[in-house]
């Protein structure tokens, strides 16, 4: 028995240990790895041609303020997140709510990326909090035999 057939995690196209919340634009051609969180309740799109691996986390809500004032701010936060075309999300990487993620960029292994941030498209991300510490070169990247 899988973990969506007892009702653990809902079915998606993607992977069988995924678990997508709401309704993500996700593009074309995308490979999301096991044991990840896909949250479009606050609004997510993933551009065309993307890897999420294992782990990662991309969210689009925070229960924080709501948690801390012990209700009194009545509500969760939700803010759309983005994540451009062709782009990889390292194993165990997070993505916070607001931000937004320029295509062909890679974001490490591990690496947080704060609410409401923005990167350019080619960036290389990294670090907790995360910080552009390159550009990617994809021409360089590509086997010259």
């Amino acid at each position: 028995m899988d973990a969506s057939d007892n009702g653990l995690l809902p079915a998606n196209p993607y992977n069988r240990l995924c678990w997508i919340v709401g309704q993500p634009e996700i593009g074309p051609g995308c490979w999301i790895g096991a044991f990840t969180l896909i949250d479009g309740s606050g609004g997510l799109r993933i551009g065309a041609g993307c890897n999420i691996s294992s782990g990662a986390q991309i969210l689009t809500h925070s229960s924080m303020r709501r948690t801390v004032t012990e209700r009194r701010h009545p509500h969760v936060d939700r803010a759309p997140t983005e994540v451009g075309e062709h782009c990889f999300i390292g194993t165990n990487a997070v993505v916070l709510m607001g931000s937004r993620i320029g295509h062909h960029s890679v974001i490490a292994a591990g690496a947080v990326i704060k609410e409401f941030s923005e990167f350019e498209p080619y960036s290389v991300i990294a670090g907790v909090p995360a910080v552009r510490k390159g550009a990617v070169d994809p021409e360089a990247l590509i086997d010259q035999e």
